[in-house]
């Protein structure tokens, strides 16, 4: 998402949790700086998540939405209790409170009666919650198929057109 998002060189605010730095080190085996230092072409800033004096912390700063991807099952309970402690979820509660268009991208499996009442809580809120969920009929080949696929569908969930993904177009049924 952010490399598709980098490529059309819109202004992108990227903020990361302490644990969401950490597991994309170890998912990816790049530190998240130096992969944004690859992508930025000037229009990327990396926020730090303990800064509440940040632009986006603000519901006049100039924001047309925000993705949470991936969110952790705390982050979608503090947006749910309406808990502003970070950056992360200052924004993201910015988002809320001003009809902000806010995709949230759970993946943890599986989910508690807790965790499916806060993303009830969240939907009801107005958040567009998405789970990274492979649209098999795609019939992906590769493993970057599937990922261009599910940061297509979740891009198209916040409102950004794009063509990394299949669209279903129907089975044709015998007459």
């Amino acid at each position: 998402m952010l490399e598709y998002l980098c490529a059309r060189e819109l202004r992108l605010h990227v903020v990361a949790s302490d644990n969401g730095r950490l597991v994309f080190g170890e998912e990816t085996g790049v530190a998240l700086e130096d992969f944004l230092a690859g992508l930025d072409r000037g229009n990327l800033h990396l926020h730090d998540n303990r800064d509440l004096t940040a632009s986006i912390a603000s519901g006049s700063a100039a924001a047309v939405g925000m993705f949470i991807v991936p969110c952790s099952m705390s982050t979608a309970g503090k947006l749910a209790a309406g808990a502003g402690d970070s950056l992360l979820c200052r924004a993201a509660d910015v988002c809320m409170k001003e009809g902000r268009r806010l995709v949230l991208c759970p993946r943890e499996t599986p989910l508690s009666e807790i965790h499916l009442r806060n993303l009830l809580t969240l939907r009801r809120a107005g958040c567009v919650v998405c789970p990274p969920m492979p649209a098999f009929y795609s019939q992906f080949l590769t493993i970057e198929e599937m990922v261009d696929g599910l940061a297509g569908r979740v891009l198209a969930a916040g409102g950004i057109e794009n063509d990394l993904y299949k669209r279903w177009e129907g089975i044709a049924c015998p007459t």
